[in-house]
């Protein structure tokens, strides 16, 4: 016979409350409460916006077609219309054959980046039409024209044999025109009830569709959604943000709508369940006039523009609610209120290093405290005080470069778990740069300020000496320190550049040179850093114009994701981490501001207790 225990490999225990040592997934029964309870994981409750690589040309008025892992990019307008045909597969873009005639304002629907369907738009000169081509993976082949022209129209289906085509403009007017197509040629049906252009639509073939959005007079934008039942639409609740010129992805029943004019340009991400439109996280960037693609649980955004003029080659990437997430939860203080620390180290083995503010006397701190995953100790202090330093190793051999008191410090001390030992200098002196490393031989030292200037610098540790080496990209200081625990595969995101304007530029270091990489979602400077690897990293926290930032973002080696918020806005933090999956911030300003001491550790798989209920 079948038990629990057999079935799921724990047997159900009884516990005055939560059964300690309780594991996802596990049933227990609660004597003080009288019922059942399991460890349930905590799901998000919206979903996310992420930054994928970009696309190989900038343009807009393009059109998308398939999943978020299996996409196309098609057509649009860089200086001309342009037939440039893109293929992602989740992570990166690739060149594919071209449409056989340029074009842009048109509309595709697909499966993925095996099968599509394209239809209508302007060519090149400046005529609309009703051309249409279907892709086999390989390349387009000429088919049956629409049978009204027109431009700035919306489709659905999921593949290239049943599909619709609804709404556009034939200059003038704006049409409700709609046409089905049965895998060989279009058939005129019935029109929406809106005649409407820049609209976005949804759906799975010519039977089912959900048009949306759209712009009626030129200063006109609707929310209007019509569903369409295979016969005939009928209209149903609006979008909250009326819009044109917006993405769409999902079906009938499950539709996301994103971006688009109001105006001005929005980034309103809202999801559709049937019934009604649910506002829920906005994209990244505000834009208009990009492809779209993909379920409502996992949409891609490519290309577009985000100030009606300039080209934009940048992707985005949803990810729908009810995904497992992580969480920040309150740790113990520490002994020293102070911000600007350096951090080194993992989330249960971290060292708070120098600092100032709170009971630091001067400008600079030689505090340093050790946690163990539970307090904090007083240990060796560092022999000089100072704040901003770069840091990298463990809390067994770590190093710390640089820093300021009053000025800009070229100090570096070296750790060996007990004390602190003066080593060579840096060649350049600085603070509010980053670092990374190992432990206390082989390190890496960039960006800052010098005080006049702010540097990309770079500077390789050998155990004995600095030796200069390749630059950053984009000069920077207040940085989140380093990412990465080996020295030459180093990450650096945000900052602050010259003027000053905070960034979300992410630069990666191979062992020789710097290559950029995407941004963060929020530009920010101060954020707690010194965490993960290159290929798995956390930012926490920051600083922006005006303010601090509770904003939490996970690097997964190619792309940064939105994730839980810390408990409290805090900047100036130092911050500790082996990968994405545990971690700890220590320190730093809070509004106000003031030094604080405060800790939160991460863990990025978090539960809640269910109980078992019973009617």
């Amino acid at each position: 016979m079948s038990t629990y225990k057999k079935e799921f490999g724990t047997g159900v225990q009884n516990a005055a409350g939560t059964l300690s040592g309780v594991i996802e997934g596990q049933l227990w029964y609660d004597s003080t409460a009288a019922a059942f309870k399991y460890q349930y994981p905590n799901l998000t409750t919206a979903g996310a916006w992420s930054t994928g690589n970009n696309m190989n040309t900038a343009r807009y008025f393009l059109a998308g077609a398939g999943i978020q892992t299996s996409s196309l990019a098609i057509g649009g307008y860089t200086t001309t219309e342009v037939g440039n045909t893109e293929s992602y597969d989740g992570n990166s873009w690739t060149e594919v054959n071209d449409l056989n005639q340029v074009r842009r304002n048109f509309a595709a629907t697909g499966a993925d980046n095996t099968s599509a369907l394209m239809f209508g738009g302007i060519t090149n000169p400046s005529t609309f039409t009703g051309e249409t081509e279907s892709w086999n993976g390989t390349s387009w082949t000429e088919v049956n024209d629409l049978n009204t022209s027109r431009y700035n129209l919306a489709g659905s289906g999921r593949n290239y044999t049943a599909a619709l085509a609804f709404g556009g403009n034939v200059s003038p007017p704006r049409v409700a025109n709609t046409e089905s197509w049965n895998g060989t040629s279009w058939t005129e049906v019935n029109d929406l009830n809106t005649a409407r252009d820049s609209l976005a639509g949804a759906g799975t073939d010519n039977t089912s569709g959900l048009a949306f959005g759209g712009i009626t007079i030129p200063t006109a934008r609707t929310g209007a959604t019509e569903s369409w039942n295979g016969t005939s639409w009928t209209e149903v609740n609006d979008l909250n943000s009326a819009r044109g010129e917006l993405g769409g992805a999902g079906i009938q029943t499950s539709a996301l709508g994103f971006g688009g004019s109001i105006p001005p340009f929005t980034s309103n991400t809202e999801e559709w369940n049937g019934t009604s439109w649910t506002e829920t996280t906005n994209m990244s960037t505000a834009r208009i006039l990009f492809a779209s693609s993909g379920i409502q649980t996992a949409a891609l955004a490519a290309g577009g523009t985000a100030d009606g003029t300039t080209q934009s080659a940048a992707t985005e990437e949803w990810l729908g609610a009810g995904q497992p997430i992580g969480a920040w939860s309150t740790g113990n203080d520490m002994n020293t209120a102070r911000y600007n620390i350096g951090g080194i180290g993992i989330g249960t083995a971290a060292l708070a290093v120098g600092g100032r503010g709170g009971s630091v006397p001067g400008d600079g701190s030689t505090n340093n405290e050790l946690y163990n995953g539970t307090s904090w100790s007083e240990e060796g202090d560092i022999n000089s005080a100072r704040h901003s330093v770069m840091t990298s190793g463990t809390t067994s051999i770590g190093l710390i470069a640089g820093g300021e008191d009053t000025v800009r410090r070229a100090l570096v001390e070296s750790w060996n778990g007990t004390a602190w030992t003066e080593v060579a200098d840096l060649n350049t002196a600085r603070g509010e740069g980053g670092g990374s490393g190992a432990n206390n031989t082989e390190s890496l030292v960039f960006a800052g300020s010098t005080g006049p200037a702010i540097v990309g610098n770079t500077e390789s540790w050998n155990g004995t000496s600095w030796t200069e080496v390749n630059d950053l990209n984009t000069s920077r200081y207040q940085t989140t320190s380093g990412l990465g625990k080996v020295y030459t595969t180093a990450l650096l995101a945000g900052g602050r550049t010259p003027g000053p304007t905070y960034v979300a530029n992410t630069e990666s270091w191979n062992g020789t040179s710097w290559s950029e990489l995407n941004d963060l979602n929020t530009a920010r400077g101060f954020g707690a850093g010194q965490t993960g690897t290159s290929s798995s990293s956390f930012v926490a926290g920051g600083s922006i114009d005006p303010g601090f930032l509770a904003n939490t973002e996970l690097w997964n080696g190619a792309s940064w994701s939105e994730t839980s918020d810390l408990n409290t806005a805090t900047s100036h933090a130092g911050g500790a981490a082996a990968s994405t999956t545990s971690g700890v911030i220590f320190g730093g300003l809070h509004p106000g501001p003031s030094a604080v001491a405060a800790t939160e550790e991460w863990s990025s798989s978090s539960n809640v207790v269910k109980t078992i209920t019973t009617s």
